[in-house]
């Protein structure tokens, strides 16, 4: 761990424009044919330095933006530069994931059993021509955190814009959000727009502030040299 601490992420919940980092899912991305609600495991175990929270804190860097579904969209661009784009529409038409989910937040707290609804990167991904190891994801509002591509793929990550049952609100990343359960919360983006593919790694917002590049909450990556 460095000797400086740096400033506590607040961003989405954090994780956005503005956030803390998100967290992960500890015990793993549960996909369902639809809801049955919330118990929590038996015997869940917290990741190192962290505590149970039953509320949803929000955590942010800046002032949350209006963003309107008419004219939302989300923007993957290759290495090369192509881009592709999707409407609000264009991703209410994509098969859609439930997935119920543990979350860790870099600020020590753990939700578990949170249940959201939205889109597999695999399937955004699935017709981008790219050997990209690394992307950086883009916020309305200026936020940005780099993630390995192997973390959003098989799997492990979705646009989402449902949590419990309800649109997903503005404070928490409303209308959808990056949603990466097995790192910590920050790298969960809030009010995404964009996911550029890029050949070698580069620092996102919190990641220039001394915050871990993977961030791994089950290793305690909370800050770099981690």
């Amino acid at each position: 761990m460095t000797s400086a601490t740096p400033p506590v992420p607040g961003g989405p919940d954090p994780a956005g424009p503005g956030s803390a980092p998100p967290d992960s899912a500890g015990s793993g991305a549960t996909l369902t044919p639809g809801f049955h609600g919330r118990a929590r495991p038996e015997g869940v175990i917290l990741p190192p330095g962290q505590y149970a929270e039953e509320g949803f804190p929000v955590l942010s860097a800046g002032p949350t933006p209006n963003v309107n579904t008419a004219t939302w969209t989300f923007t993957v661009t290759n290495e090369s530069g192509i881009a592709k784009s999707w409407t609000w529409a264009d991703l209410m038409a994509l098969p859609q994931d439930e997935a119920t989910v543990d979350i860790h937040c870099v600020t020590r707290w753990s939700k578990f059993g949170t249940r959201w609804r939205g889109v597999s990167l695999d399937v955004l991904l699935a017709d981008v021509d790219s050997t990209a190891d690394f992307a950086m994801v883009g916020s309305y509002g200026g936020y940005t955190t780099n993630l390995p591509v192997a973390d959003l793929l098989g799997g492990k990550a979705w646009i989402a814009h449902t949590f419990d049952g309800a649109p997903l609100h503005p404070e928490h990343g409303g209308p959808a959000r990056l949603l990466v359960p097995h790192l910590y919360f920050w790298k969960s983006a809030k009010w995404v727009r964009s996911l550029t593919l890029m050949p070698t790694d580069r620092p996102g917002f919190w990641e220039k502030l001394g915050y871990h590049d993977l961030g791994d909450p089950w290793r305690e990556q909370r800050y770099q040299g981690d």
